[in-house]
C-alpha cells in the first residue's frame, strides 16, 4: 500500500497526510466507505489538525462525509485503483493494526509525522530474520513526500531515539542500507507487513 500511496498522491502531499492515506486505504471496505475511529487518529497524533484531510480532499483521493459520529471520522475513497491494491479485508486490517504500530511510537511520535511514516516504511521493508533493510534513497523520500536531502536527518533522528539501529547511505548509487533497533516491538515477520508496504521495486547493494 506504501508503494500505491508513493505513486497516487501528489508528489507534495505531506507525511502527516499519507500517514492518514494509508490507514484509510487499509481499513477501507468493498464500497471504499471507511469509518476511522478518533483513538486511531490520537494514537498517530493526527487529531489536532484537520490540515491532512483537506490534503487528501484537494488532492480528489477522498471527500469526508458530513455529520461524523462523535468517535470517528467517515469518508469515501475517490480513486478505484486502491480496490486492486489490497487484499481481503481481514488482512488489510491487521496491516493497518500493524502500521499504526509502526507509526505511533512514542518516541517517533514525539518528533513528527515524518519521522513516524519513516519508521513504517522501513519495518515493512525490513528482512524479519536479520531485522536489516535494503532499498533506495529516492523511493523512500517519495513513499514519505520529502526529498532524499532531508531524509538523513530523518534517519539521524530515528537513531538517536533508538527506533533505527544504524543506517547508511551510498551517495554514488543512491542505495540505503539499515538495521532496525532491536526491542522496538515492531515485529516483521509476517505478512501484515507485506500488506502495508505493496510491491516493492528491486534496489541494487551498496558497493
Amino acid at each position: 500500500m506504501l508503494s500505491y500511496l508513493a505513486a497516487a498522491l501528489p508528489a507534495g502531499t505531506s507525511a502527516a497526510a499519507r500517514l492518514l492515506a494509508l490507514q484509510c486505504a487499509l481499513r477501507m471496505n468493498a464500497r471504499m466507505q471507511v469509518r476511522l475511529p478518533k483513538g486511531v487518529l490520537r494514537s498517530l497524533r493526527l487529531n489536532t489538525t484537520p490540515d491532512p484531510w483537506r490534503e487528501l480532499e484537494q488532492a480528489q483521493w477522498l471527500r469526508t462525509a458530513p455529520g461524523n459520529a462523535a468517535n470517528e471520522i467517515a469518508a469515501e475513497l475517490l480513486d478505484v485503483t486502491v480496490l486492486g491494491q489490497a487484499p481481503a479485508r481481514p488482512d488489510r486490517r491487521h496491516a493497518a493494526d500493524w502500521a499504526l504500530r509502526a507509526g505511533s511510537s512514542c518516541a517517533a511520535g514525539a518528533i513528527g509525522a515524518l519521522p513516524q511514516l519513516a519508521s513504517v516504511y522501513l519495518a515493512a521493508h525490513t528482512d524479519p530474520e536479520s531485522s536489516s533493510g535494503l532499498g533506495e534513497l529516492d523511493q523512500m523520500a517519495r513513499a514519505c513526500g520529502t526529498q532524499p536531502a532531508k531524509l538523513p536527518a530523518t534517519l539521524d533522528r530515528l537513531a538517536a531515539t533508538g527506533l533505527l539501529g544504524s543506517w547508511q547511505a551510498c551517495t554514488d548509487s543512491g542505495d540505503l542500507q539499515w538495521t532496525l533497533a532491536r526491542g522496538t516491538g515492531i515485529g516483521v515477520g509476517d505478512h501484515r507487513r507485506e500488506t502495508a508496504r505493496g510491491n516493492p521495486h528491486g534496489a541494487g547493494r551498496c558497493p
